[in-house]
């Protein structure tokens, strides 16, 4: 049976763009038995260009493609979206009641979930840690590994809960921030918090983007990865594993490939 997948993206960068291509490129070789049903998007035409690429490569691909602009309800309803949450998430279900998903699929969709949306779909969602590893936005999570002097680092797949980034684990992948790659960038940094890292280069810093390079070439071959092992009954997202997957191997085997 083909796995049939909704995708929630604000579709503004190329992170999320690539998870999308990824899936896309799995769906037509094979390796990934579902069809994207629609694209739900918090941005409409002319909000950024990024998204307005999003959508036309959906549309190229016969995915349809609803919208409802998150920055004008915003306006419409006194700057305030946190209060009217649920009242915009149900008229997100209302628009995408003509589509049928097993599993949505949240990929840079950068807002909130209520319980309107959550009880409404099956999700999944990326999160750029190993489980038990740091929380928080990316940037957080790779300030913490380098206060840590972490060792290795990774992504996990989870069930959207109202809970952020909390929701149960399903699988995860693994890779090392050590060895011949990054032992200078770590003696480069000896003595120094992340604090003053941040302070004195930000993001510019030579370990802090090594680290996040290696996250981003992972990110969307964990998702597809996941959503292959849902597509052929090996992970179910309704009874999540007490246990998250181990899919080290099979991201590592995919980047070889590619």
């Amino acid at each position: 049976m083909t796995l049939k997948l909704g995708w929630f993206t604000a579709g503004r960068g190329m992170g999320s763009r690539g998870m999308f291509e990824r899936a896309l490129a799995a769906i037509d070789d094979g390796s990934l038995g579902a069809s994207i049903e629609f694209v739900f998007m918090h941005r409409e035409r002319g909000e950024g260009e990024g998204s307005d690429d999003f959508m036309d490569l959906a549309a190229s691909r016969g995915i349809p493609v609803a919208n409802l602009s998150s920055q004008h309800f915003k306006q419409e309803h006194g700057g305030n979206f946190a209060l009217y949450r649920e009242e915009y998430d149900s008229k997100v279900v209302e628009i995408l009641r003509p589509y049928d998903a097993d599993v949505c699929v949240l990929a840079g969709y950068l807002l909130i979930l209520s319980t309107v949306l959550t009880a409404a779909y099956n999700s999944v969602n990326l999160h750029p840690a190993l489980p038990g590893g740091p929380v928080g936005l990316w940037q957080k999570v790779i300030w913490d590994l380098i206060d840590q002097r972490a060792d290795e680092t990774g992504n996990m797949t989870l069930v959207v809960t109202n809970e952020l980034d909390r929701g149960p684990q399903l699988a995860y992948d693994r890779v090392s921030i050590r060895g011949a790659e990054f032992d200078d960038l770590w003696k480069r940094i000896a003595g120094q918090s992340a604090a003053m890292l941040a302070e004195a280069e930000g993001e510019d810093n030579p370990l802090f983007r090594a680290i996040r390079a290696e996250g981003v070439k992972r990110e969307p071959v964990l998702l597809v990865e996941t959503l292959k092992a849902i597509a052929e009954g090996s992970l179910n997202i309704s009874s999540p594993p007490k246990v998250p997957l181990d899919l080290t191997g099979p991201v590592e085997a995919a980047l070889r490939i590619r």
